[in-house]
């Protein structure tokens, strides 16, 4: 079982810049691939970043690639998403999730955190 505890969301202006923290439980995340999805009033959740077990795959959605970043430190069991060149089309409850394959289906993750806003006003 792994608890999943996401922070670091908040209100920033368009521009600007936030990081996600993603604590996790439990003595096997560095086993667990991690994801970071995303979703907006009204709409689907979405995959924004995956990152591998050990950092060495981390896929991005087209829509952040060049300005989110996925890290992940496994001996705080944490991971990270940091947000740069913030737009209003961001603004989602941001969660994390802890899976066995690196993949950007959020099915095939299985543990998930409760979430954090961003809002991005312009």
């Amino acid at each position: 079982q792994v608890q999943l505890v996401e922070s670091g969301g908040g209100l920033v202006q368009a521009g600007g810049s936030l990081r996600l923290s993603c604590a996790a439980s439990g003595r096997t995340f560095s086993s667990y691939a991690m994801g970071w999805f995303r979703q907006a009033p009204g709409k689907e959740r979405e995959f924004v970043a995956v990152i591998s077990p050990r950092s060495g795959i981390r896929n991005y959605s087209d829509s952040v690639k060049g300005r989110f970043t996925i890290s992940r430190d496994n001996a705080k069991n944490t991971v990270y998403l940091q947000m740069n060149s913030l737009k209003p089309e961001d603004t989602a409850v941001y969660y994390c999730a802890a899976g066995r394959h690196t993949t950007v289906v959020a099915s095939m993750f299985d543990y998930w955190g409760q979430g954090t806003q961003v809002t991005v006003s312009s």
